[in-house]
């Protein structure tokens, strides 16, 4: 299971079907990432409450990217971004397993 963040600013008609009619987005939204085998981890507001972050967990990157591409399509967030999180074990293994590779040069470096 890996575990993903989600964040997107509200459009400001989803803000104002929200305050006219006020409600909990993170039970909405749980019983969706239940049945794609997942977990709603979290769900906060920034100060204002336009901008949104959630935390959840899926089973794979290919359900986060189809989740995420779906919340995208549904026109209410602009910019949204969906980062995977890696936990310190899996960038220790992953900073591990780079360093048999060649050493990288940066562009405009000697060789």
């Amino acid at each position: 299971m890996s575990t993903y963040l989600f964040h997107g600013f509200q459009t400001p008609e989803t803000l104002a079907t929200l305050l006219a009619a006020p409600e909990d987005r993170a039970a909405v939204i749980a019983p969706i990432f239940k049945s794609l085998g997942g977990e709603l981890l979290g769900y906060w507001y920034v100060l204002g409450g336009v901008e949104v972050y959630v935390l959840f967990e899926l089973p794979d990157d290919v359900t986060a990217t189809g989740m995420a591409a779906r919340v995208a399509s549904s026109g209410a967030f602009v910019s949204p971004t969906c980062t995977r999180l890696m936990t310190v074990q899996e960038t220790l293994a992953a900073l591990g397993g780079a360093g048999g590779a060649t050493v990288y040069r940066p562009p405009g470096q000697p060789e």
